[in-house]
């Protein structure tokens, strides 16, 4: 029950239904507020407790300073969790393991359990092993099953052992696209109570719902355990960016290169840790199916949110996806009511503005390997033939760029140039060379949401097939949809043989090539592409582009809408410059451009009208949550907590409460420590991580091979997230990490001094030498440290290695989050310094000092840094709210949980 020191509380009728609302407008200065910091407001308003949530926090978020730097602490009470299984399964195993933890201090098993409505999509698992087949789908289906069954079984188990748990199937579709279609509420309504549906989800890219005005965002696995049982996020009231719209698109754009434009803005003017909300007569203009798009690269340009208010479009959607009627007049009251309506002529209170003329957009891609590095369409293949060269060059002493030998002779027009045959398992041959399209994937839930986008690609396959034109042998097609009402307007349209036709055939309902699912080039390709060390691209609709995340053996790769996908799979070169050049030659020998195939904005609006409806919403996820028979007759376990096997490889118990006592010991400070890693800028959370595929001579395929698990049974990373043995010997071990502490190497490697001359080790064999001498480590990183997906393994992983400390330049929100979730202290460098000015080797020995001050109940401001190479420095503490410190001082958010569970 909230304290109601405002009055806020009312009664809002709808219809025939009356619900209890907290009314904003009792909240002095609340008129003025952009619409994240009202919802946010309300939040506080419900949930006001007089201890954790006060009047002053209320009046304080109502008097809000658009201009002032965050100081502010609140918690925020999210009404639901939304998770994806990769993220997800690991949240349940900590779940399981806290209900035997609490029963072994004597506490209920069954107080573990959600206190808010938690969902989970399975969506990452499925891998586009298969494709260019019309039994692609059934194939990687078959395949998923039989690589994740112990997966599921457990997720089965959990679905039956705890409250308010949801699981939605395999073979569905990608969870963000699951969620804008039906699981968000826009308003939620509980016990009585009508309010503004909040989440957090175990994914960076659940803002994508903020397209349809619900405030969410993407937190690691540990803080949405913490929210699914009753834990408020602890947060700084945020600055908000207000980034206003005008205009509308011109015909031929698409909504992947608004988001592209915003991306690289967003980037350039700086959001890490902002609200960015959109404003203004172009947010009417733009479709709901576009905001969703933009609100899903929120991660990409760094922003903890990227919302736009509620208004018309909003219902239509909510209408057009099958939501009851009630619920959509539910949403018009609700937001008209709080003045969470959108008023395209108002100008709320904003921390920093930008503005977009949507008519200036162009159609754009972006690569090589990040999201924000926009490069329009008509350059592309100028900008490509300079990026390559950072691809297959080195540099002499005297800085003159020279090649490696077998590119020796090497350039075209100045473009690095090594022609390889390649013979196809039918005996035909055809030539690749560096820039060859290997990958061409329709993938993802940035666009697979937006009907527009999939429709012109359709298109875009039609008109190719009409013209003769199909996609080049050595190009991987796949389609992977994030729902399958894609597939059926699709259907309707008389699409989908056009879409198989060029080799866009079904290969999964699932998050496939953008999280490295992409699944094995053709084995005559990737034997040309390693023999002759080609640099080879990717280009799909996705989000992420980062190194190694698509395929290993695909060095580029290009963010690109989807009907540029399919017109890069014709072409099967970034060489070529599509803007200009011909595709190919139609039936009689005359070459095609890309704007001979290319739909009109009419066209596309006349097929989406035509084929998308109500009915096949309510088709799709009419029983969304039962599954198959497939899944329904996976055998599970019964009881309160999980029957562990022992010989299981996918599902193992954690060692997170081992030794555990009721009360926290006192914090220590660090002595004595070793750098596991010294590592530079733009350090993602993929580099951190363990994804991908698992290799034989690594220390996680060592660890599979001596449990028996046959090599073509080793599938993903992702896949073996509830085992935590699998997943620390991959931490670190990204293909492309470069670790400044053993130069020369490119992997998961270091130095092990606890041997003599420090030799070069796997950083898993080296972490645990130093574990078994008692060594704390040390990470030294740059700037944006921990950027990209919300990877509660990057956290834990980093803990199970024994790292003590992360000293960085900089950190992305999320992932600092999630070390001090794990116990890990995040330190940064002071200003204008880092590893490098400091004359920081890696080889130093550390002290820290300071740290027990967080005994006291205080954080401080910086510890004192020591080596035993004589450098010093106060590094600072970002600890930043209240909350954290104390997770920081029960060892981490988890055992923090627990022990306030046994309290009760």
């Amino acid at each position: 029950m909230s304290a109601n020191s405002f009055d806020a509380r009312s009664t809002l009728r709808v219809g025939d239904e009356s619900y209890e609302i907290f009314k904003l407008d009792k909240v002095e200065g609340s008129a003025r507020l952009p619409y994240s910091l009202k919802v946010l407001l309300e939040n506080l308003l419900r949930t006001e407790d007089g201890a954790n949530i006060t009047a002053d926090h209320i009046r304080a978020l109502g008097n809000w300073d658009s201009q002032a730097q965050p100081s502010q602490e609140i918690q925020f009470t999210p009404a639901r969790v939304i998770m994806q299984d990769f993220t997800g399964v690991p949240c349940v195993v900590d779940l399981a393991t806290m209900r035997e933890a609490v029963k072994e201090l004597g506490g209920d098993p069954a107080k573990v359990n959600p206190l808010s409505p938690a969902e989970l999509v399975i969506d990452h698992s499925v891998i586009a092993d298969k494709f260019g087949t019309k039994d692609a789908f059934g194939q990687n289906v078959e395949l998923e099953y039989g690589r994740n069954k112990e997966r599921y079984q457990f997720l089965r188990w959990g679905q039956t052992a705890f409250d308010d748990f949801k699981v939605v199937p395999p073979g569905t579709g990608i969870v963000h696209q699951v969620n804008i279609e039906h699981l968000a509420r826009t308003v939620m309504v509980r016990n009585g109570q009508a309010y503004p549906d909040t989440l957090v989800g175990t994914d960076s890219h659940t803002t994508m719902v903020n397209g349809l005005g619900v405030l969410g965002w993407g937190v690691g696995g540990i803080e949405a355990e913490a929210a699914m049982l009753g834990q408020p996020v602890s947060m700084l009231i945020p600055r908000v960016v207000g980034f206003k719209l005008t205009g509308e698109l011109k015909p031929g754009t698409t909504a992947t290169d608004l988001v592209l434009t915003i991306t690289e803005m967003l980037r350039k003017h700086g959001v890490v840790g902002k609200f960015v909300e959109f404003y203004g007569e172009g947010v009417a203009a733009t479709s709901l199916a576009n905001r969703a798009t933009i609100g899903n690269m929120s991660p990409e340009f760094g922003s903890t949110a990227a919302i736009f208010p509620i208004d018309g479009e909003t219902l239509n959607y909510l209408k057009l996806t099958g939501r009851s009627e009630q619920q959509v007049a539910l949403v018009e009251a609700y937001a008209k009511e709080q003045g969470l309506w959108l008023d395209p002529a108002a100008e709320p209170d904003f921390s920093e503005k930008l503005e977009l003329d949507l008519s200036t957009v162009v159609p754009s891609i972006a690569g090589p390997k990040r999201p924000q590095d926009r490069i329009v369409l008509a350059n592309a293949s100028q900008q490509f033939a300079l990026d390559v060269r950072n691809y297959v060059s080195t540099a002499d002493e005297a800085g003159e760029e020279s090649f490696p030998a077998s590119d020796a002779p090497a350039t075209t027009n100045g473009v690095p140039s090594n022609p390889t045959t390649v013979t196809a398992p039918d005996g035909s041959t055809y030539e690749i060379d560096h820039g060859a399209v290997t990958v061409a994937a329709i993938t993802s839930c940035t666009n697979t949401s937006n009907p527009y986008v999939m429709v012109a690609a359709a298109l875009v396959a039609k008109k190719a097939v009409e013209k003769g034109l199909t996609r080049k042998p050595w190009v991987k097609t796949t389609l992977a949809p994030g729902s399958k009402v894609v597939t059926d307007y699709f259907d309707k349209a008389g699409l989908t043989p056009y879409l198989d036709k060029v080799g866009f055939n079904l290969v999964g309902y699932g998050c496939t090539t953008c999280i490295g699912n992409s699944g094995p080039l053709p084995e005559e390709v990737s034997k040309a592409v390693n023999d002759h060390d080609l640099a080879v691209t990717s280009v799909l609709s996705g989000n992420r582009n980062f190194e190694g995340r698509i395929n290993p053996d695909v060095k580029m790769n290009y963010l690109a809408s989807p009907p540029l996908v399919v017109a890069y799979a014709i072409a099967g070169s970034m060489k070529v410059d599509i803007t200009t050049e011909a595709l190919g030659t139609d039936q009689d020998g005359n070459p095609v451009f890309l704007k001979d195939i290319w739909p009109s904005e009419a066209e596309v609006n006349d097929v989406v009208a035509n084929s998308i409806g109500e009915d096949m919403f309510n088709k799709s996820y009419s029983d969304v949550f039962a599954g198959d028979a497939q899944w329904q007759a996976l055998p599970i376990p019964t009881g309160n907590t999980f029957e562990w096997d022992s010989e299981s490889t996918y599902v193992r118990k954690p060692p997170y409460f081992e030794g555990m006592a009721h009360e926290p010991s006192p914090v220590e400070d660090i002595a004595g420590a070793r750098v596991l890693a010294k590592l530079g800028d733009s350090v993602t959370t993929d580099h951190i991580s363990p994804a991908g595929a698992i290799k034989a001579d690594t220390p996680a395929g060592k660890y599979l091979t001596e449990h028996g698990v046959q090599r073509r049974d080793f599938n993903s990373y992702g896949s073996r997230r509830g085992n935590h043995e699998v997943m620390i010997r991959g931490t670190f071990a990204n293909i492309r990490l470069r670790n400044q502490l053993a130069p020369g190497t490119e992997g998961g490697f270091t130095r092990d001094f606890t041997q003599a001359d420090g030799p070069v080790s796997f950083i898993y064999d080296a972490s645990r030498n130093y574990i078994e001498q008692g060594t704390p480590l040390v990470i030294l990183g740059g700037k944006e440290y921990g950027s990209g997906s919300s990877r509660d393994w990057a956290a834990k992983g980093t803990a199970l290695l024994g790292v003590k400390a992360v000293i960085t330049e900089s950190y992305e929100r999320i992932h600092r989050s999630n070390l001090i979730g794990m116990g890990v202290l995040p330190l940064q460098f002071p200003e204008g310094q880092n590893a490098d000015s400091l004359g920081l080797t890696g080889e130093e020995t550390f002290s820290f000092t300071g740290v027990t001050e967080l005994n006291n109940g205080t954080t401080p401001r910086t510890v004192k840094v020591t080596t035993d190479t004589g450098v010093e420095f106060d590094a600072v503490v970002r600890i930043d709210t209240p909350g954290e410190a104390d997770y920081y001082r029960n060892g981490g958010i988890m055992q923090y949980v627990l022990r306030s569970l046994i309290r009760k």
